[in-house]
């Protein structure tokens, strides 16, 4: 579900989404949301911000290049030579 969440801001862009729209975009009560986004805020993948009443939800799109970075540096390092065994 978290990401599923995550997918739904990374989409948005710089502007993010009020809670309420992200709310219905992912289909779940504000409370199970609000769980969700608090994890994703002790990650640093996400952001908060109160404009008046309405709480915004961003990505923060510097930690998600450093995640996906170390992503495909970490990418089958552990694996055994077998692919390169079957090319050769």
């Amino acid at each position: 579900m978290r990401l599923k969440i995550y997918r739904a801001l990374v989409r948005a862009g710089d502007e993010g989404l009020p809670c309420g729209v992200l709310q219905e975009k992912v289909g779940l009560a504000a409370s199970t949301l609000s769980h969700h986004i608090r994890h994703l805020r002790e990650a640093g993948l996400v952001s908060q911000e109160r404009q008046g009443t309405t709480l915004i939800c961003r990505t923060n799109y510097p930690a998600m290049n450093r995640l996906v970075g170390y992503m495909v540096d970490e990418c089958c390092v552990e694996a055994s030579c077998q692919s390169a065994e079957k090319a050769a």
